[in-house]
Order: C-alpha cells, then sequence, then structure tokens
C-alpha cells in the first residue's frame, strides 16, 4: 500500500536544503524510471545533498517521519530499482562528485557516490592507472557498487564486489559508518563492505568510496573472431578460459547483434556470432596469447581473425559494443528496451545460449544476445513495441523460462544487472531458505523498511 505523504517532511526538508528540494512534476518523473520497461513511479520530492553530513540528516527526518527513501545515482538502471513504489524522498547524489584523492603508490581512488565512471577514467587519464569496473553506460560509482555491477573486463578483474576497498554510508536511523580499510586485505570481523556492495540500497545510502586501482599493461591488442555458430563462438571462449590463457576481455556478439552494430556504428565485420577479444601484457606475451587462442579458434570452425593492434581501431571496436544496446533499439522503429542477463557455469553456457536462440525464434521475438562469455554471464537485449500487449507479454514469457534455463543448471537469475522489482520473484526459487537470512538482515537495520522499499526482497 502507497504511504501517504507527510508535509512535514517536505518543510523540515526545505528548512535543511532549501532550493535543493523540489516537488517539481517533471523532476520527480525523471527520477521515477531507469533505462528499463517499467512504467514510471515518481518519488513525492527530490533533494540533492551536497555531502554525507547532509544525506544522514535527510535521512534522519525521513527516519522520524518513517518515510520511504530512494537512493538515486545516474538513473541507468535497468530493473526498476529506483522506482518509488511507495512514493517518498528520493536523494539524488550526483551533486557529490568529488574525487577526494588518488592515490597511485598505494593504488586506490576515494571518490563521492556521484562521481561517473567516465569522471574517473579522465581523472586517471595519463597516470598508468585504470578503475577497470565498467556497465555499458556513464553510471555513478555509487550505483555502481549498489547493483554489484561489472562489465567488459570482469573475466579478469573481478567485479565491484572486488574492486571496493571502503566505503561510507548513512544507515536508516542516519547513523554514518565506514567499512573495511584501506589494506588489500583483512580478517576483522563481518565484511560489511560485500554488504552493501549489491544491497541496491535497501540496507543504506552509500555516499563514499575507495576503489582499486590496476596498472595498464604495456601493450593491448585486440581481436575479432567470426564463427559459424553461436555454440562454436562459446565453446572457443570456454576453452580459452580453461586454458589458462590471461585474457582481459571476451565478449560474444550473435549474428543479429552483429547486425544492428554493423548498421549503428558504419562497421563492416561479418555477420556472424563473433568473438571480441582484448590482451594485455607485454608485446611478446600477447602474440603468444593471440596465437594460442587462434589455434583453438580454429578447432571450432574459425571463419575469420582479425587483429585490431592500432589505438584507434581498438577504440572504436570497444566503442561499437559499448553502442550494442542503442544499436539493439535502432532496429525497430520506436522500439523500446528490455534488457535481461542470467550467468550459468561456463560448462552450461553452450546449451543455454543455443536453447534461448531456440526460443527466440519460437517466440518471434527481436533479441539479439551478447554476452561476458567469459565468465558465463549473457544478455538479451529485447526489442518490443511497447503499445503491442501481445509482443510484450511474449517478451516477458521468454524472459521467464530464459531465468528458468538458467537457474535449472545452477545459475543466477542475474549476473550483473541486479533484481530490483524486475527480477525479484526469482529470489525465493534462487535462493530457497537463504532468503530469510537476507529478510532477518533487513529487519536488523530498517526495521521501518524505509530503504528503497518493495526492492531486492520479495
Amino acid at each position: 500500500m502507497e504511504k501517504q505523504f507527510n508535509q512535514a517532511v517536505f518543510e523540515e526538508l526545505k528548512s535543511l536544503l532549501q532550493d535543493r528540494v523540489t516537488s517539481e512534476t517533471n523532476i520527480r518523473n525523471e527520477h521515477g524510471v531507469g533505462y528499463s520497461y517499467h512504467a514510471c513511479t515518481p518519488p513525492d520530492c527530490v533533494v540533492f545533498p551536497k555531502n554525507t553530513e547532509e544525506v544522514a540528516e535527510i535521512v534522519k527526518i525521513c527516519a522520524k517521519y518513517k518515510t520511504p527513501i530512494v537512493p538515486f545515482g545516474a538513473g541507468t538502471s535497468l530493473e526498476g530499482h529506483i522506482l518509488a513504489l511507495e512514493g517518498g524522498v528520493c536523494i539524488d547524489l550526483s551533486k557529490m562528485n568529488n574525487i577526494i584523492e588518488i592515490n597511485t603508490d598505494d593504488m586506490y581512488v576515494t571518490v563521492e557516490s556521484g562521481v561517473t565512471r567516465n569522471q574517473i577514467d579522465e581523472a586517471l587519464e595519463g597516470s598508468g592507472f585504470f578503475f577497470p569496473i565498467g556497465p555499458g553506460v556513464n553510471a555513478t560509482i555509487g550505483g555502481m557498487a549498489s547493483t554489484r555491477a561489472s562489465g567488459t573486463n570482469a573475466v579478469r578483474y573481478g567485479t565491484m564486489k572486488d574492486n571496493v576497498l571502503t566505503l561510507k554510508a548513512v544507515l536508516p536511523n542516519g547513523d554514518i559508518i565506514q567499512t573495511g580499510s584501506k589494506a588489500k586485505k583483512s580478517s576483522a570481523g563481518y565484511d560489511l563492505t560485500r554488504l552493501l556492495v549489491g544491497a541496491e540500497g535497501t540496507l543504506g545510502v552509500i555516499t563514499e568510496l575507495t576503489l582499486k586501482l590496476h596498472s595498464y599493461p604495456e601493450a593491448i591488442f585486440a581481436a575479432v573472431c567470426s564463427f559459424p555458430s553461436v555454440e562454436l563462438a562459446v565453446k572457443t571462449a570456454i576453452k580459452t578460459i580453461q586454458k589458462g590463457i590471461p585474457i582481459a576481455k571476451i565478449e560474444l556478439l550473435d549474428d543479429q547483434m552483429m547486425r544492428a552494430i554493423n548498421l549503428y556504428s558504419a562497421l563492416s565485420y561479418a555477420e556472424k556470432p563473433t568473438l571480441f577479444l582484448e590482451f594485455g601484457g607485454s608485446k611478446a606475451e600477447l602474440e603468444e596469447q593471440i596465437r594460442k587462442v587462434e589455434e583453438i579458434a580454429n578447432e571450432y570452425g574459425l571463419i575469420e581473425f582479425l587483429w585490431e593492434k592500432g589505438e584507434e581501431n581498438r577504440k572504436k571496436l570497444w566503442r561499437a559494443r559499448t553502442d550494442a544496446a542503442p544499436a539493439s533499439v535502432a532496429l525497430k522503429e520506436d522500439g523500446k528496451l528490455m534488457s535481461t542477463d542470467v550467468c550459468v557455469p561456463i560448462s552450461k553456457l553452450a546449451k543455454c545460449i543455443v536453447d534461448t536462440q531456440i526460443d527466440i525464434a519460437e517466440s518471434n521475438i527481436l533479441a539479439p544476445i551478447l554476452g561476458h562469455v567469459g565468465d558465463g554471464n549473457f544478455h538479451l537485449t529485447i526489442v518490443i513495441d511497447p503499445n503491442d500487449v501481445n509482443e510484450f507479454e511474449r517478451a516477458k514469457a521468454l524472459n521467464e523460462r530464459l531465468v528458468k534455463r538458467a537457474l535449472d543448471v545452477g545459475g543466477t537469475c542475474t549476473g550483473e544487472h541486479g533484481v530490483g522489482v524486475g527480477k525479484l520473484h526469482f529470489m525465493q526459487p534462487e535462493h530457497g531458505d537463504a532468503l530469510n537470512m537476507m529478510r532477518t538482515i533487513k529487519r536488523a537495520i530498517d526495521p521501518d523498511n524505509i530503504m528503497n522499499p518493495g526492492k531486492l526482497l520479495p
């Protein structure tokens, strides 16, 4: 049931923040929808804090009146994480966008949660270091941590949970805590950092993070390999991983996705199932790695193997991969994206994708496939006409079967998009009795259920 918004909350927030609180309809609507098919569900008001202390004061006001809180970064979530299902206050953290410290000696960077992924890239330019986690949009670091984001580098560098050393957060009662330390490892106490990374704003508001940095390799080469079928491309990827070849990125795009990016990015790659690969290290190491991968690819019917050694060509290749979602949408006039993902053990990946392709064809749905196949994660970029009710229902049914297929082979309903509301009903079949422990944690930390209610936990 939707909670009635207490006008006293707005008045106290107005006293605290002056013109940095608004109930203007357009701004509320902008904060009630992400990059997804879910209908806009706006908050009652939006606030724009400038520091952790202001966030704490906002949370104390909301806690006093038991008013729902929805943290907001860049609004790029795909599963309805930022929908204000019970109204309340949206805390927009975009003004908290300071890079506090870059420490190359200890290889970390400390940022406020409103700092974006591209902002970190720009700040590290020329330093010899980089932050490896990069979803396909310019998300905020706080949002990336809250959804446990990953991206194309995950096969080598892990996900957000592996790259956050310590963080600062405001709990539902307004207390400010610091988790973890800047040391590379610790055996002291519960791992609260990882508890909050991936909690989707249901346990607190992350306001500051210290992230691991990694050294740039001496050289970076990319390659593009096309295959007769998705199954053969995936088998090449799996064998590459199993052989221990230290590849940095290994991405799968099916024939529909290759057609989409060729059209969208003015490229001319073969419109066949394709692997995009990236290698990092010394030049001698890279040539040996590429030689080994090409040998493996030849075992599985390789059609074409193209090196992209030049920096500009390599960047163009990965820009095309980053543009995969808008490229898919462009295939259909007035199309809307219903993007979904699953992750399975890599030995089950080839069959899972092949069965999904058959399902897509039988459903008569436009759904190009791409995936971070090195870690068993793949996506359907389902493109639908939002006004076609029948097509929408067929797309939802396709997604349901995809997730069931993944769970049946020991996988998960989402490898990186998160749960939000879109994957909520899969939590019970995936986690079973362990869900009760999650609920116990939620009740202990947020007894009044004011932190992003209706998300993550059914």
